[in-house]
């Protein structure tokens, strides 16, 4: 499942973009760690932020089908486990969960969300550089790179399909949807003016992440003030039967903030391009500054945020789990993705720390390597015991005068 996805992801991505870039299949030193940090920059873009798609989808669907008391509701069971494939699997087989490597990783990944790097816009062309390397300082580096690199260099007819597609879809879902959903959309229109305002003071005080929290807080925050904005149908019969509709109401205004940034982004692009002559630093250059401005006033950055959070979570979970069967299970996770010669290294131990491998240990140290293998398949039948398999003087001797006679 997780490897399909890598080339469903390849193929998704060379369409668009019409460049076939390497993409990484999965498949590290079997032996070596991977960092959470590390994970998250190689399948955010392929497998993380599908997977999250698809779960918000799954989970309106629930929450629609609930309206009618479940009746004609499907399990989807497959795609579900597809998601949670797609989430966890890089984590389960990555090699040695230990506790001091989870507080390693945790330290780590929590800075790289967090982190500054790339903020700037004299950093705009290293941050081109390192997403094209995929050696990105932060997740806001992370995020800004692709987007600099998917409007850049995509074809401008493969973009206006995109957005053809989305606008299509959009009226579909204004035809589907009940009015009463509709009717919260003005809520949401309010949380992102105060939004926009304190996204304004981010970028003033020289993107301090304070302001960056507090976007994110606008939008509950407005929920106090729905009855202000559309009157007493948010709280009738009671806040909690509106819910799903709050709830759905804002997946489908956050799908309608998507496809005005990219109307914005593409305007730019033909603008660039037909008139290049207004481009201070050129269409690349004026390009890059849309992007950036773009990338966190219609909120591409925070949910990038929120969604990093909950993989470091899941990451959390899962890695703690491993570690708990690694610990009190005889090291069965490592046995399953390594070997039975990794796993008998105790908890807590290296692998040849006493410079000698247990396969060398159980056969005596014997110099001839080939006599270890009938020695072990003679012990367990108990036909011989490992002395009886070591070679003396008089047999060396033997052996030496049958090498001369051949």
């Amino acid at each position: 499942i997780f490897q399909n996805k890598n080339i469903a992801s390849s193929m998704k991505e060379g369409a668009a973009t019409g460049i076939a870039r390497y993409l990484f299949t999965g498949r590290p030193q079997a032996n070596q760690h991977q960092t959470w940090k590390d994970i998250y920059v190689t399948y955010w873009k392929s497998h993380y932020k599908p997977a999250f798609f698809v779960i918000s989808s799954y989970f309106i669907y629930r929450i629609l089908a609930a309206q009618s008391s479940g009746n004609g509701r499907l399990p989807m069971i497959l795609v579900m486990l597809s998601c949670t494939s797609w989430l966890i699997t890089p984590i389960f087989f990555s090699p040695f969960p230990r506790w001091n490597l989870i507080r390693q990783d945790l330290h780590e990944f929590n800075g790289f969300i967090t982190g500054g790097a790339g903020t700037v816009e004299a950093d705009i062309p290293d941050v081109v550089a390192r997403g094209k390397k995929g050696t990105v300082r932060s997740l806001y580096e992370c995020g800004l790179s692709n987007e600099m690199s998917f409007w850049t260099e995509s074809q401008l007819f493969m973009l206006l399909l995109s957005i053809l597609v989305k606008a299509a879809t959009f009226f579909f879902l204004l035809v589907a949807l009940p009015a009463e959903i509709l009717d919260f959309l003005p809520i949401f229109l309010v949380a992102l003016s105060f939004s926009w305002v304190v996204v304004l003071g981010y970028f003033i005080a020289g993107q301090n992440n304070v302001f960056l929290v507090l976007s994110f807080l606008a939008w509950p925050a407005t929920a106090l003030l729905a009855h202000y904005v559309i009157g007493d149908r948010f709280g009738h019969p009671d806040i909690w039967t509106r819910m799903p509709e709050y709830i759905i109401s804002m997946a489908l205004f956050l799908f309608v903030l998507g496809i005005a940034k990219d109307l914005v982004l593409i305007t730019c692009r033909g603008i660039n391009s037909l008139l290049s002559c207004l481009s201070r630093k050129g269409d690349t250059g004026r390009m890059h500054e849309c992007i950036r401005v773009c990338f966190v006033y219609f909120f591409v950055h925070q949910l990038q945020f929120i969604e990093a959070y909950i993989v470091l979570l899941l990451n959390l979970l899962v890695a703690t789990t491993l570690a708990a069967v690694d610990k009190f299970l005889c090291n069965a996770h490592t046995w399953l993705v390594l070997n039975s010669e990794m796993a008998r290294t105790k908890y807590g131990e290296r692998y040849m720390e006493e410079n000698s491998t247990f396969f060398e240990r159980d056969c005596g140290g014997s110099r001839f390597g080939s006599s270890c293998w009938p020695c072990q398949e003679r012990g367990q039948d108990g036909l011989s015991s490992d002395s009886e398999c070591e070679v003396g003087p008089r047999q060396e001797r033997e052996v030496s005068d049958v090498g001369s006679l051949a």
